[in-house]
């Protein structure tokens, strides 16, 4: 399995992944996610959010086990982050089936579109329109880099745009559901190869519009410009400075400029800031006070400055007898003193479905701790004992 999509959206000038929600890239994902519920004669399904679903058993009997991740990437993204936790969820089925195992739940794997949210800018677009907390409105309003709305990409793939939304009679069938992903750190690193998720900081995607004045790069005095990448580099500077005071992240991963000229000084810098900290708190008054540093830079170099929270996701902690069980399954298997617990700073459609079915995580080991980059890494060995774990997780979750 691992196998066959290794080629899939890969690009050969950086060997990351270019798998965007809708693209090609992502159909072919798609259609191998199909053809691996088919081979094993499970149920497919295609719910309205475009979300794809592998059941064993009845989806109508209610309390179903659900595991499964994500196969799209960010771009240039690695191949574990989101394919580990969907084609392990196939070979733990396996895993069981050759045990013998006997259900007595339904279970079901799930593949969730676009949850980097590299293509329309918002994370878990599936799972959040799922669950309602994206609305069919916002939904409509989202547009890619070339002006393509969310839900024109969706009709071009064969996907009706007009059915998405909140589907809470598809929630409530589900009694748990569980995601295996690569950690995305190095907490495991000196522990055993499989971990358990305690909690997800809350974090959120801002953009800053730095609204300055074209002008000729060559004739324009220093004095006179009211350049706004100035603006926008100071406030690059302040957001690490602030969030290491903080003990946060503040990241500005994205830019986008006009015009864009080598020999103009822009009119318009878009820079968009992802942030987390381990209390909302915090990760509000961190975002304040980035803000603060950008208006009062843009008040000198006359810029004017926007800012717009695109996303947001408040801290999640995850069920805790359900936490408690998977750490006891896996930790009974790894040692006596249980499956190690961590917190993690990465956001997961685990995190967005938590706030309406018992949800917990397992992480397998990155011994780099790179993720979101071809660097991405997890041993074989590791990554077999995560299909164990997931194994054991959902024989003790689903199975007599």
């Amino acid at each position: 399995m691992w196998a066959e999509l290794l080629p899939v959206g890969r690009s050969a000038a950086s060997g990351g992944y270019r798998r965007f929600a809708w693209n090609a890239a992502d159909a072919e994902c798609r259609a191998w996610f199909e053809q691996q519920a088919r081979d094993r004669g499970l149920g497919y399904e295609l719910d309205r959010n475009g979300n794809q679903w592998a059941w064993l058993g009845d989806p109508e009997a209610g309390d179903a086990v659900v595991t499964g991740s994500h196969l799209d990437s960010v771009p240039d993204g690695g191949a574990f982050d989101g394919p580990l936790g969907v084609v392990s969820s196939f070979a733990a089925l396996d895993e069981l089936r050759a045990r013998g195992a006997r259900f007595a739940r339904p279970l079901a794997i799930v593949n969730f579109g676009d949850e980097e949210g590299a293509r329309f800018g918002v994370a878990c677009i599936g799972s959040r329109l799922t669950t309602g907390l994206l609305s069919r409105e916002a939904a409509y309003g989202l547009r890619d880099a070339d002006g393509v709305r969310l839900p024109d990409a969706m009709e071009r793939a064969g996907q009706d745009p007009t059915a998405i939304g909140a589907d809470g009679e598809r929630l409530a069938r589900i009694g748990a559901f569980v995601e295996l992903h690569v950690e995305q750190g190095r907490h495991l690193a000196e522990h055993q190869p499989v971990g358990v998720a305690s909690a997800i900081w809350p974090h959120g995607r801002w953009r800053f519009d730095f609204h300055g004045e074209a002008n000729h790069a060559g004739t324009t005095r220093i004095e006179d410009r009211r350049d706004p990448m100035l603006t926008y580099a100071t406030t690059v500077l302040a957001a690490r400075k602030k969030a290491k005071l903080a003990g946060a992240l503040a990241t500005f991963g994205k830019v986008a400029v006009e015009p864009n000229g080598t020999n103009a000084i822009a009119s318009l810098v878009r820079g968009w800031l992802d942030s987390r900290a381990a209390d909302e708190a915090t990760l509000t008054a961190l975002v304040g006070e980035i803000e603060r540093a950008a208006a009062e830079r843009g008040g000198r170099d006359g810029v004017r400055v926007e800012l717009t929270r695109e996303s947001y996701t408040p801290v999640v902690d995850f069920d805790g007898p359900l936490r408690d069980r998977l750490a006891r399954v896996v930790g009974g298997k790894e040692g006596p003193g249980g499956a190690p617990v961590l917190p993690t700073g990465a956001g997961h459609d685990a995190g967005i479905l938590a706030s309406a079915v018992p949800t917990a995580m397992l992480f397998v080991r990155n011994p780099s701790g790179v993720s979101h980059s071809p660097a991405e890494h997890a041993e074989t060995a590791d990554c077999l004992a995560g299909v164990a774990a997931l194994a054991d997780v959902l024989e003790d979750l689903a199975c007599q």
